[in-house]
C-alpha cells in the first residue's frame, strides 16, 4: 500500500487557501447533522515519527466546538496493568458517544507493529491481534460508527531533517526519542513492517487513507476533505441496515427448554449441606492457583426471574477471597452507556488476569429483552448473537475461562416464588411489575432463550443450564461445572 501509493499534486498556495477554508467550515457546519443523527466518529491517525500527525490533528480540532470531541493519545506498548486486560480493551473503553468525535493520535497500530519489528510478537500472535482488530472495527461499522484510517507518510531524508532541527532546539528535542532515531536509521524495515499491516487491516468499511505529509497545509487538507466526504456518506447510508454476518465459530447443540426435566434433580438438605462444603472449599483453593497462574474468568448469568441467581451466586462467592471477584449486577443502561456500542460497558467490567468477574445478567439482554421490549431494532439484535460470539472468542483468546449459566424454572414454579414474595413483606422489594408483565410474555422469551442458546453455545463458551426448580440442585451443579472448567484451565501443578 505504502510503496503502491502515488503523491498527489499539492495545490498553489492560494487555491490551498481557500480549499482549506471550505473544508473548514464545512467540518464545523456538519456538527448538529452528526449529533442529531447519533453518529459516533472516530478518526485514528498513525504513520511515521515527524510526520506531523500531531500538529495536524491540533488544526483539525480547531475547527469543532471542545464540546463534541475529544483527543487521545497511545503509546506503542500498553502499561504493566493494562496488559493485565485484553489486547483490545483499552482501545475500546475510548470510543466516543453518539454524536460525537474522538480523534486518536495512535491507536491499536503502533503496539503490534514495534512487537513484529523487536521481534517479541509471533506470527501467530500477530494474525491473532489482526484478527482482532477485523472483527472490532466491523462491529463498530455495523453499529453506526464513522471509522476513518489515516496514515501519515513522510519519506527518509525528510524525516531526519524534521528531527535535526527539532534536536537542535533545547525546548523540542525531548520530541524526538531513541525509538523515532531507530525508525530512521532503520526505515526500510518500518515501511515494510506499516506496510503490512496496512494492507491487512485494510477494509471496505474501514480503508487507510495515505497522508502524503511533506506539507502541514496539504496534509490538514487531505484530512478534513475525507473526514468530510466520511461524514456525508455516513449520513445518507444512515437508514441501511447492515449485514446479518454469518457464524464463523462451531457450536454445542443445546436442547430447548421444553425438553429440560426437573425430574429427580433434587437434593435433600443434609445431601446439600455435606457437598456445598466440600466443593466450596475446592473452589477456594483453586481460586488461589487462578490468581497465582493469572488466569481471568467470567462468569455470566441469566434466567428466569425468581429463578435463583443470585442465591446461586452467592454460593460461589462465599468460597472466594473478595480481593480477587467481583459481582456485577447489570440493569438498563445508563444515558452514557446506551449512546455507545452496546458491549462497550461489558468492556467496562471485564477483569483482570487472576480475577473473576460475575455478571448477573449480561450482553445477552440484547436478544432477549431489548429484542422483545423493542428497544433495539430487529436489525441490532440479529447481527447482536456474532457479535457476542466473537466478543467472548476475543476473552477465550486472551486466556479467560468464559461460563454461561441459563438458571432455568417452570411457569408454575416462578408463580408460586413471585406470590411467595408479594406475600412477605421482608421479600416484595424482589418483585415488580415489571416481573408480572414479563410473565406475561413468557412463551415470547421462551423461544427467545431457546435461539439465544442455539447460535451462542461455542466450543469456547458453551451454555449450561442449571435446573432450579430445586434451588439447592442448581447451586450444586453450579459449583461443580465451575470448578471442573477452572481445574481444566490451572491443570495440576
Amino acid at each position: 500500500m505504502l510503496k503502491d501509493h502515488v503523491k498527489a499534486e499539492i495545490p498553489e498556495k492560494e487555491e490551498l487557501k481557500v480549499k482549506l477554508k471550505a473544508e473548514r467550515e464545512k467540518l464545523a457546519a456538519s456538527l448538529m447533522s452528526i449529533k442529531d443523527a447519533k453518529l459516533p466518529v472516530m478518526v485514528i491517525c498513525e504513520g511515521f515519527g515527524g510526520a506531523g500527525v500531531g500538529s495536524t490533528l491540533g488544526k483539525v480540532v480547531n475547527c469543532i466546538d471542545p464540546r463534541f470531541f475529544k483527543l487521545k493519545s497511545f503509546g506503542g506498548k500498553a502499561s504493566e496493568d493494562e496488559k493485565r486486560y485484553p489486547f483490545l480493551y483499552r482501545y475500546m473503553l475510548t470510543i466516543p458517544e453518539a454524536g460525537k468525535f474522538t480523534f486518536y493520535d495512535g491507536f491499536w497500530m503502533h503496539e503490534i507493529t514495534d512487537a513484529l519489528l523487536d521481534g517479541s510478537l509471533s506470527e501467530k500472535l500477530y494474525e491473532k491481534r489482526v484478527s482482532s482488530i477485523q472483527s472490532a472495527e466491523r462491529a463498530l461499522h455495523d453499529n453506526g460508527y464513522i471509522i476513518l484510517k489515516f496514515f501519515f507518510r513522510i519519506g527518509k531524508k525528510e524525516q531526519k531533517k524534521r528531527f535535526e532541527k527539532l534536536l537542535d532546539n533545547k525546548d523540542t528535542k525531548w520530541r524526538v526519542d531513541d525509538g523515532d532515531l531507530r525508525e530512521n536509521k532503520e526505515y526500510e524495515d518500518h515501511e515494510r513492517v506499516y506496510d503490512r499491516y496496512l494492507n491487512d487491516t485494510d477494509s471496505a468499511i474501514a480503508p487507510w487513507y495515505i497522508v502524503d505529509s511533506e506539507d502541514e497545509r496539504f496534509s490538514e487538507w487531505q484530512l478534513l476533505s475525507v473526514i468530510n466526504r466520511g461524514i456525508d456518506t455516513a449520513l445518507k447510508n444512515k437508514a441501511l441496515a447492515a449485514p446479518v454476518r454469518q457464524n464463523r465459530f462451531k457450536l454445542v447443540p443445546m436442547q430447548k427448554l421444553s425438553e429440560v426435566s426437573f425430574e429427580g434433580k433434587e437434593l435433600t438438605d443434609e445431601e446439600y449441606e455435606e457437598e456445598l462444603k466440600d466443593l466450596q472449599k475446592r473452589l477456594r483453593a483453586l481460586h488461589y492457583r487462578l490468581y497465582r497462574k493469572k488466569i481471568p474468568v467470567v462468569i455470566a448469568y441469566e434466567g428466569w426471574d425468581a429463578a435463583g441467581k443470585g442465591g446461586n451466586i452467592k454460593r460461589i462467592t462465599k468460597a472466594l477471597d473478595p480481593r480477587g471477584y467481583e459481582v456485577h449486577p447489570v440493569a438498563s443502561p445508563e444515558p452514557h452507556e446506551k449512546a455507545r456500542f452496546f458491549l462497550w460497558r461489558f468492556w467496562n467490567r471485564l477483569p483482570k488476569t487472576g480475577h473473576i468477574a460475575i455478571f448477573d445478567r449480561t450482553w445477552y439482554g440484547r436478544v432477549m429483552v431489548e429484542r422483545l421490549e423493542g428497544f433495539c431494532s430487529e436489525n441490532d439484535w440479529q447481527r447482536a448473537y456474532n457479535e457476542m460470539n466473537e466478543f467472548e472468542k476475543e476473552l477465550s483468546d486472551w486466556g479467560a475461562v468464559v461460563i454461561k449459566f441459563w438458571v432455568d424454572i417452570d411457569k408454575d414454579t416462578q408463580l408460586a416464588r413471585f406470590t411467595d414474595r408479594q406475600n412477605t413483606p421482608e421479600k416484595q422489594w424482589k418483585i415488580t411489575d415489571e416481573d408480572w408483565r414479563n410473565r406475561e410474555k413468557w412463551d415470547l422469551y421462551e423461544a427467545a432463550v431457546d435461539e439465544m442458546l442455539e447460535k451462542t453455545s461455542t466450543e469456547f463458551a458453551p451454555w449450561y443450564i442449571l435446573e432450579s426448580v430445586d434451588k439447592k440442585y442448581a447451586r450444586i451443579k453450579a459449583l461443580r461445572i465451575v470448578i471442573k472448567r477452572l481445574e481444566e484451565a490451572c491443570g495440576k501443578d
